[in-house]
Order: C-alpha cells, then sequence, then structure tokens
C-alpha cells in the first residue's frame, strides 16, 4: 500500500532461493555436463587426452609453483562453493558491493554501481555463473600443469582483477579506513599476482619468482605498517572507539560459531584496553616482516615468513572473524592468499625440483583430462552466461522477491463505466479483440503511483505500436478524484503520449467504492490526509473480458526493481501472445 513503506527484501526469499537453486544445480549444471563431453569427445579423438599433463615442462614443473598452483586452486574452488550461498543473487551487490564503495573516488564510485545496476538486472544468471567461472578455475589449475593450467591462470587474472576493482573497490586503498587487519589492499590482487606468475613460462617463473614476489610482499608490508600508524586509522584510540574493538563488536552480530565470537570480542576488547600499545604490536609485527622478506632473498631466512604466517592467522580470526561466515562471504579475505604466496616465494632451494610423482602417468593424464574438460565446460558456460545475460532483458527476480508470484485466474473481471482524462465515458472492455493491463492510482500520491504509472509506460514502450492493449488505470482517491486531479497526474508523470492510456474516474464516490471492492482494493483515507493508502495490483484481463492474471505490486524505488516489474509484467503479456 502506497505510504505504509515496503518491508526490506529477505536475501533468502524462498522464490529466489528455489530459482537459483535450479539454476545453478540443474540448468547449469546440464548445459555444463554437455559441453564437457564434447570437450572430452574431441579431446579424445585428436589424441590429447593421453597427453595431458606429460609435457615436458609440466612434468619439471618447479615445486614451488605446483603449490603456488595448487594453493590457488583451492581458494578459487572454495570460494566458488561460498556462491552457491542462497543469498548470493539478492545480496551481494547491496549488500557487500556497495558498502566498499564508501570513501571511494567518484570514477570508482560510479563504476561499481554500474557494476551493481548490471547484477541488480540479472541476479541470479551472474550469481550463477560467478560460482561456476570460480569453480572451473580452481579445478583447472589444480588438475593441470601443462598449457590448459595457463590459460585458466590468465582467465583468472583478468577475473580477479575485475572482482578487486569493482567488487572489493580496489581492496579498500582509498577507503580512510583502510587496515590491512581488515582486508587491505584486497584479497583478489593477491589471486591476480599468483595467477600472472602462472601464466609466465617455467624458466621465468624460476627465475624471478621468489626474488620479486618477495620484495613486493615486503614493500606492500612495510605500507601496510605506514597505514596503520596513521592517526585517522582509529587504531591508536582507547576503548570502544578503538577501531578494532569497534571492527569486533560489528563483524561477531553475524551469524557464527559462539567459540569464535568470544575469541574475537575478546581480543577486541583487548585492543580497546591496550589502546596504542596493542596497535604498537601490529605495527612492529608488520615493519619486522617487510625487512625480514627483503632480507630473505639474499640471506634464505625462515623466520620472516614463519612471523608472517603466525600473526596472518591471528589476524584473520580476529581482524577478519575468519571471513567465511554470514552468508554473504565470497572469500576467505586477505591474509590467507597473503601468507600464502609468500609461503610458495621464500625461501627454500629445495622447493625448486619438482614434486615427486606418485600416480602411474596414465592415471594421472586421464584423470586430469576427464576433470579439465568439464571445469573447462563451467569457465566457458560461465562466460557465454555473462554476454548473454548482458543482452538480455532484466530478470523479474527483484519482483518476485518483493511481490510474490502473479496469481493465475480465470473468471469474468467486475465490469464498470467510468469516465477518462477527456470525460468521454469508458467501458472496460469496450474495444473488441483488445487485453485490458488495469491497476488502481492516486491522482494526488507521490510514492507508489508514480511508479506503478512508470512501469505501465515502459511496458507499453516495450511492445509493438499496434499491440491490441488498452492499459487503464482507475483513481484510487477518495477526495481527489476530479478531472483535474487525473489530468494533472498524466501531466506531471509525462502519459499523455502512452498509446491507448485511460485514467478513468467518477465523482461519485459510491460508484468509486464500488469498483474498488469488486477488484479487492482497499482505499484508506481521512479527508485530511493529503493521500490514500491503497492496495497496489495489476490486473490483466483478455478480450472476453475474463480475468487472466491478478499480480501484486508493491513497487520497489529502484532503478532495478522497476526494470523487474517490468520483466515480470512483460512476462505475462507475452504468455497471452502479445508482443
Amino acid at each position: 500500500m502506497p505510504g505504509m513503506g515496503g518491508s526490506p527484501i529477505q536475501l533468502t526469499n524462498p522464490i529466489v532461493v528455489a530459482i537459483f537453486r535450479h539454476a545453478l544445480f540443474v540448468t547449469s549444471v546440464f548445459w555444463i555436463l554437455g559441453i564437457g563431453l564434447a570437450i572430452l569427445i574431441i579431446a579424445t579423438v585428436l589424441g590429447r587426452t593421453y597427453k595431458f599433463n606429460l609435457s615436458d615442462a609440466g612434468l619439471d614443473e618447479p615445486r614451488r609453483r605446483t603449490y603456488l598452483r595448487w594453493g590457488f586452486g583451492a581458494l578459487w574452488l572454495f570460494d566458488g562453493i561460498l556462491q552457491f550461498q542462497p543469498s548470493m543473487p539478492l545480496g551481494l551487490a547491496n549488500d557487500v558491493v556497495a558498502p566498499a564503495s564508501i570513501g571511494s573516488p567518484s570514477w570508482l564510485h560510479a563504476l561499481m554501481f554500474t557494476g551493481i545496476g548490471v547484477w541488480n538486472n540479472h541476479p541470479v544468471a551472474l550469481a550463477v555463473g560467478t560460482a561456476w567461472i570460480q569453480v572451473g578455475i580452481g579445478l583447472l589449475l589444480l588438475v593441470s600443469n601443462g598449457m590448459v593450467g595457463r590459460v585458466a591462470a590468465g582467465v583468472s587474472v583478468g577475473w580477479a582483477s575485475m572482482i578487486w576493482l569493482i567488487g572489493n573497490g580496489a581492496g579498500g586503498i582509498f577507503s580512510p579506513t583502510g587496515s590491512i587487519l581488515f582486508g587491505w589492499p584486497g584479497a583478489t590482487l593477491f589471486y591476480a599476482a599468483a595467477g600472472a606468475w602462472l601464466v609466465i613460462d617455467y624458466d621465468r617463473f624460476s627465475k624471478h619468482f621468489a626474488r620479486y614476489t618477495t620484495r613486493g610482499l615486503s614493500a606492500m608490508l612495510a605500507i601496510g605498517a605506514v597505514v596503520q600508524c596513521l592517526p585517522g586509522r582509529e587504531f591508536w584510540h582507547g576503548g570502544n572507539s578503538n577501531a578494532l574493538t569497534a571492527m569486533t563488536s560489528s563483524m561477531t552480530k553475524t551469524s557464527q560459531p559462539q567459540w569464535l565470537s568470544w575469541f574475537v570480542l575478546k581480543v577486541g576488547t583487548l585492543a580497546g584496553t591496550m589502546g596504542g600499545g596493542f596497535n604498537l604490536v601490529v605495527v612492529m609485527w608488520l615493519a619486522a616482516c617487510a625487512v625480514g622478506l627483503w632480507l630473505s632473498t639474499s640471506r634464505g631466512l625462515r623466520w620472516p615468513i614463519r612471523t608472517l604466517a603466525v600473526g596472518c592467522v591471528l589476524f584473520w580470526v580476529v581482524g577478519e572473524d575468519v571471513a567465511i561466515f554470514g552468508g554473504l562471504a565470497t572469500d576467505v579475505n586477505s591474509l590467507l592468499p597473503l601468507v600464502l604466496l609468500a609461503g610458495c616465494a621464500v625461501p627454500s632451494s629445495r622447493a625448486v625440483s619438482p614434486r615427486e610423482k606418485r600416480l602411474p602417468r596414465e592415471m594421472r593424464s586421464s584423470s586430469g583430462a576427464v576433470a579439465a574438460s568439464f571445469a573447462s565446460a563451467a569457465v566457458l558456460f560461465s562466460v557465454v552466461s555473462f554476454g548473454w545475460s548482458s543482452l538480455a532483458s532484466a530478470e523479474n527476480t527483484f519482483f518476485l522477491a518483493q511481490n510474490g508470484s502473479a496469481s493465475q485466474v480465470s473468471g469474468p473481471a467486475p465490469h464498470f463505466t467510468l469516465v477518462d482524462q477527456n470525460g468521454a465515458p469508458y467501458t472496460l472492455g469496450e474495444h473488441p479483440g483488445r487485453y485490458t493491463l488495469l491497476t488502481f492510482l492516486d491522482p494526488k500520491c507521490w510514492t507508489d503511483c508514480p511508479l506503478l504509472a512508470d512501469q505501465m509506460k515502459s511496458v507499453r514502450a516495450a511492445l509493438s505500436p499496434d499491440a491490441p492493449l488498452d492499459m487503464v488505470a482507475v483513481a484510487a482517491d477518495r477526495y481527489h478524484e476530479t478531472f483535474a486531479d487525473v489530468r494533472h497526474f498524466i501531466k506531471v508523470r509525462a502519459l499523455g503520449s502512452v498509446r491507448d492510456f485511460y485514467f478513468v474516474t467518477d465523482t461519485r464516490l459510491a460508484t468509486m467504492e464500488k469498483v474498488w471492492t469488486s477488484y479487492g482494493i482497499s482505499v484508506i483515507q481521512k479527508r485530511s490526509d493529503r493521500m490514500s493508502v491503497h492496495s497496489d495490483f495489476m490486473f490483466i484481463i483478455d478480450p472476453r473480458g475474463n480475468l487472466r492474471w491478478v499480480v501484486p505490486d508493491d513497487p520497489l524505488t529502484n532503478w532495478a526493481g522497476q526494470r523487474s516489474a517490468v520483466s515480470e509484467l512483460l512476462t505475462l503479456l507475452h504468455q497471452t501472445g502479445l508482443h
């Protein structure tokens, strides 16, 4: 009802969850199996199946590279599984990406909200594609030591870079509250770095990976120590104003194991109690790791990576609250990928030699080829899904989450004769062979009714000019149902140019009440009220005067919500044969 305020959308709306799971586990699996089987047959015919993972370079893969590939392959796979969470379609863009845009420069803010708009137009398709592309990348990195793995690594660089920029807001590097304890400079930056190293040939990897990666991470930790010292980050404060104390209090409100919540809160309270003393420990840890990593490239030191690992695991728990709970976790956050990348780079002469192969060559080759075929299919399916979604009309997902499904009915539509905006009589169904899209609008309303009117405009614009459809709005206001009120609403909402649009009313309240009651429309209003509170519905009536669909339509104010509602209405009209 207009003026009452719509309830927030439930992220795990049962209708949307059912659609998402069907698309994720039925439709997409069908396509992935089909594409994967085709790839496997082609590879077998070409004789590639029995040569998979048996190239000279692959068999001599440096151990560091093997561990790097396995480690980030496992992370990609786990992150893809996190995308299976049912709240992803409705929640990821608005509850994860949108908050990350706070404090970002205008160009980045605009870019992120463009991405949010694209996601909200196709939430189910993009959520499914995001899940399977990450699963596919992860599996390909795990099973392929050759060219296929290098191609997957290249895909991972592009995908991780896009997520880092648009999904993570450049990892929070522009945020005034950014800290390495809270995810700075972005987890996917480490995924992209690992992917870049896995793309290059093995000789260059062996020569440069350890030195450049260790020095790069050393410089990053040094910058992180400086950032941690900045007064505006509020880590030097005591009590509840301490940044870590406030963050732990906020994070533990999400659903998680009680023991974890207890531990995180305890350390957060300790940080507030110690104030600057706790932050001094963090700064010293970062500085020591930065210096140690820099020196380890020439001196072979082992303590820096051990010190970094202990601190990363501790602050992954305390500062990032393990990062996988709450229903909208997209990855394990930044500290685990950081220590994984560093651990593969420093220092170990033993890590240079290839890892001993324990399975027979034939088993490794054939099993890897099968897994890679279906993993490649998952990536290919996702890429095509992304492209197809960008060309398709908006989904009706947000509409369904807000209003539920339309009701298909069969029975005569209540008949009425009222007067249109031009003063001419209008009788429902007076135009033979035409469908009717009927709704109820308050001509004085400034909340839901303008949104409903805009939906009607968009629906009519999407149909062909000669589509046999009347657009009818019945006035729903007890005290402002005059022709002047109706004409003013049409002028303000630019409805005058809408083809076959009729805004009908009657100055006799009893006549209007009879029409409202016949369609189950409640109109609540006192004489002092500036507008009414009434039921929001759309009705689709066929040329024989029978009701076909009753569509609850409490409109969402955002652009994506409006587009979603228009998609729902067009889908129903298309089912009647209108195009």
